[in-house]
């Protein structure tokens, strides 16, 4: 499905290093981190040369590095590495100027501005906001303590910032943007473009469908949606991006990330339509590859389309399931089991469930893993118009897998389920009980629905009576079909025994 691009724009060296003219790569996980890749130009003396990059993310793992010469001539050791990504705010050239004199900026209302001399005292913990002269200052330490600066003016002590800071220049010194910096030690001379790589946070993605109906029928319209999330700190420029899909296992570092926050359908056949994302296997996963590069801004979503399909065959479905169940037992830590309480399966759902259900394969045009993913449905009306029927989340998957979605209550079909019978032996270790479940269609065209009931009384139970046929759907959970003829009614009988 994608493949797209984002960038690193890697590094300066100490003494020099030039900008590559080659975008980095990215592998973008849907689980709030990414790889990076990218080709770098270097000139190494023999021995120990200090280099530093700047333009990397905020929230890189500096232990993932890997730095080498894809030629395999020069044989590159990383002696020492310090990941600095304190940047320079108001608060630190505050700290670093404790005990000097500098200028402050008052502004006065004819629009001119006096230059006052003060001595730090103190730079506090951080300010919140913006005070009467515009300064921000980025918060520090515990809120339950913070302290305001101190500044001493004409020999006197005053809290608080007499106007804005001027601060002295710091040369080289200044950090503006994280950066690694390397003792890097060659075994030769040489100029090589090497490549490194690195994991960072603050990247991530996640799939999106919109499905369209039409005014009559079960013929869907699929369209898919990558929604790419920056929020690395970098702005990635003019890069590949691939996007991994699936459960990776991946320890988070600790206080790493700083949390990554997380259209219209086009219908109908376009012969013209060229995928932007191609998809294929990857180990356990699927990694989907965008065609054509593309630059993603710091703090941007950006959201690409990955799939197109029209003229799938879909069925709606109508599902009553009366005994949701609920109670998890703290005492065993379990789901409730076998129980003489008469509360246990009593009615707690009224409602009947509509699900929309297709099959992911090529012969209903489609066939391709789908990421996990919101799935959002909606149907055109007698004029056309698109409508929101409702929204589910899919999970991960794969081809010629059955895909069955909820998307809300049908407002026509009623159910009422009652337990008629209850009768229980614990001498003689038995249990019986009855259910009539009645369910009215108020539609216009007959209807089917499956009544799904849950025997979780015991694990040995026979149906000893039915009005209906049933199917075992695992070892504790049957279901009825129930056939409703226009404006028509059934109910659905049965009766259960259980031992022990």
């Amino acid at each position: 499905m994608y493949r797209r691009c984002g960038v690193l724009l890697l590094l300066s060296a100490i003494g020099w290093c030039q900008q590559n003219s080659s975008g980095p790569s990215l592998t973008v996980y849907n689980q709030d981190f990414a790889v990076v890749r990218q080709s770098v130009p270097l000139q190494l003396k023999a021995g120990i040369n200090d280099v530093s990059f700047d333009n990397v993310t905020s929230y890189l793992e500096p232990s993932s590095v890997i730095l080498r010469d894809p030629a395999g001539k020069v044989h590159l050791n990383i002696l020492e590495q310090n990941y600095r990504t304190e940047t320079l705010s108001q608060y630190k050239l505050l700290r670093a100027n404790e005990g000097k004199e500098i200028d402050f900026l008052q502004p006065r209302s004819d629009g001119k501005a006096n230059v006052v001399r003060g001595k730090i005292i103190r730079a506090g913990t951080g300010c919140f906001g913006q005070d009467a002269y515009g300064n921000y200052c980025s918060f520090t330490g515990d809120l339950r303590f913070s302290i305001d600066p101190i500044v001493e003016v004409d020999g006197k002590i005053q809290f608080g910032l007499p106007g804005k800071p001027l601060f002295p220049s710091m040369g080289d010194a200044a950090l503006l943007k994280p950066a690694l910096n390397w003792e890097l030690q060659s075994d030769k001379s040489a100029q090589l473009d090497a490549e490194i790589s690195y994991i960072t946070g603050g990247l991530t993605w996640e799939a999106s469908y919109n499905v369209v109906a039409p005014e009559s029928g079960d013929l869907l319209d699929i369209t898919g949606w990558v929604s790419l999330q920056n929020r690395s700190g970098y702005t990635f420029k003019n890069a590949r991006l691939q996007l991994m899909a699936g459960d990776v296992n991946k320890i988070k570092p600790r206080g790493a990330y700083g949390g990554s926050p997380a259209m219209a359908m086009n219908g109908g056949n376009d012969i013209s339509y060229i995928p932007q994302v191609t998809e294929k296997a990857f180990d356990e996963y699927h990694l989907y590859t965008l065609e054509r590069t593309s630059t993603i801004e710091n703090g941007e979503t950006k959201q690409l389309e990955f799939l197109r399909a029209s003229g799938v065959p879909s069925k709606r479905l109508y599902v009553y399931d009366g005994y949701i169940r609920e109670r998890w037992d703290l005492r065993t830590g379990q789901w409730e089991s076998f129980s003489f309480d008469q509360t246990v399966g009593a009615t707690n759902n009224t409602h009947v469930a509509v699900m929309r259900e297709f099959r992911n394969s090529e012969s209903d045009h489609l066939g391709k893993p789908l990421p996990a993913g919101v799935m959002r449905f909606y149907r055109r009306d007698d004029d056309g118009r698109l409508q929101f029927i409702g929204e589910n989340k899919i999970q991960h998957t794969p081809k010629d897998e059955t895909i069955r979605v909820y998307t809300g209550n049908a407002f026509d079909i009623t159910a009422e389920r009652t337990r008629t019978e209850f009768k229980a032996d614990n001498r003689h270790q038995w249990l019986d009980e009855t259910y009539v479940i009645t369910l009215r269609n108020h539609k216009k065209e007959p209807i089917q629905v499956q009544v799904v009931e849950h025997l979780y009384r015991g694990d040995n139970w026979t149906i000893t009576s039915k009005s209906v046929d049933y199917v075992n759907k695992d070892s504790h959970t049957v279901e009825f079909t129930a056939n409703i003829s226009p404006d028509g009614e059934q109910t659905v009988t049965y009766s259960v025994h259980y031992s022990w």
